[in-house]
């Protein structure tokens, strides 16, 4: 295990959650590292929450184990587990001062008063609340609102926080400001947080790994750096960021190269790791990694048309149409050089910039989780690079 992983703290072992008849966790298995970040990133639905609840303890899982530093935890209750949730909505008690709704937990416990007031002074000096301790949630902001549920959790030095979008009700500009203030205060507490969000720019500012979830399943685990560069299936590649996604089918060339030939065109690859001969195959490459070209560029034979041109402050959008009608998006500098629209261009882009995926839904089910199904070049997990 890596660096800052040494430590298992949290373990899941093919837990399981329904509703009904509704299946919303499925089988999940997965680890977290002592004083980790860990974020669980997907769609609304896709069973992040149900994760969260279940590691909490206020979802009971219908089957599999939750371990908290190797004990299993999935019958009891919230109390008896040494974690603490900050939820989206605060959660403050309204008739109660800043001081008192830090301390709310420890005076549950019953710590001394003058160890709960050294502790509470403590935090909100942490989390930058000193001089409020009188006031009332009522004469707070939303961010200060935050800060106290975030205190309040703290103080009770859990092994692991909890929290569930809890950022999700700020504005933007405050939200961005919180992010790091939140992973600042994570680095130098060393504790364990496990994050719930559906905002991938939030999961990946501020995650050491990020676990993607979609319809109850995990689709991947990795750094920011893996899931964006290296998604190991279409939604991953899709639902991360902006992806261009081509189709098309592997074959072996005369000279025995691997093409991916494709409706508007074909693309030499540049290793046959990963390529199933003959089957339906998926090029994943970022807006910022494809590039377009007067001329026909080697290995490459993707002919477009440029649509337009489109200013977004710090880059120029780029569409092209390809000869199958279908369009692709082109990321570059506002200083660089474009070909004009309405002219004719080549698609390209270097060598290890794109993934090749599979047809993953072929067996109706995403890839097999915890296996790298392809290799890649100096890299873990994802697809083979073209």
């Amino acid at each position: 295990m890596e660096e800052g992983r040494k430590k298992t703290i949290v373990k899941l072992i093919q837990v399981e959650k329904s509703f009904g008849q509704t299946d919303v966790v499925k089988k999940l298995s997965l680890e977290v590292g002592a004083g980790e970040f860990l974020t669980l990133l997907g769609p609304s639905g896709c069973g992040k929450t149900t994760t969260l609840r279940m590691i909490a303890g206020f979802e009971q899982a219908n089957g599999g184990r939750i371990e908290l530093e190797g004990v299993d935890v999935a019958n009891l209750p919230p109390n008896a587990r040494n974690v603490n949730t900050v939820f989206q909505n605060y959660a403050l008690f309204p008739h109660m001062n800043v001081a008192d709704n830090v301390a709310f937990g420890l005076v549950e416990k019953k710590v001394k008063k003058p160890e709960i007031k050294k502790r509470v002074s403590e935090m909100l000096r942490l989390v930058q609340l000193e001089g409020m301790e009188k006031r009332m949630p009522s004469e707070l902001s939303g961010g200060q609102k935050q800060r106290v549920a975030i205190a309040r959790a703290l103080v009770n030095e859990p092994k692991v926080l909890l929290l569930d979008e809890p950022l999700g009700a700020l504005d933007l500009k405050l939200r961005r400001q919180m992010q790091i203030e939140l992973k600042h205060l994570q680095r130098r507490l060393g504790i364990t947080f496990i994050y719930v969000t559906h905002d991938q720019e939030e999961a990946l500012t501020m995650s050491d790994r990020i676990a993607v979830m979609n319809g109850g399943m995990l689709e991947q685990v990795g750094t920011p750096e893996e899931i964006y560069n290296h998604p190991r299936t279409r939604f991953v590649a899709d639902f991360i960021g902006e992806s261009n996604i081509m189709e098309g089918v592997v074959k072996e060339t005369k000279q025995g190269d691997w093409q991916l030939y494709m409706d508007c065109g074909s693309v030499l690859l540049s290793q046959e790791e990963g390529c199933r001969p003959g089957e339906l195959h998926y090029v994943c490459i970022r807006p910022e990694k494809l590039k377009v070209s007067a001329a026909p560029v080697e290995g490459f034979s993707i002919p477009v048309q440029v649509v337009e041109h489109v200013f977004i402050g710090s880059q120029i959008r780029t569409i092209v149409k390809t000869t199958d009608g279908k369009k692709y998006k082109i990321s570059s500098p506002p200083d660089g050089t474009l070909l004009p629209a309405e002219s004719q261009g080549f698609l390209y882009w270097k060598s290890g910039n794109a993934v090749l995926l599979p047809d993953d839904e072929q067996d109706g089910a995403p890839l097999e989780k915890g296996e790298d199904a392809f290799a890649i070049e100096g890299g873990e997990a994802g697809g083979s690079l073209v």
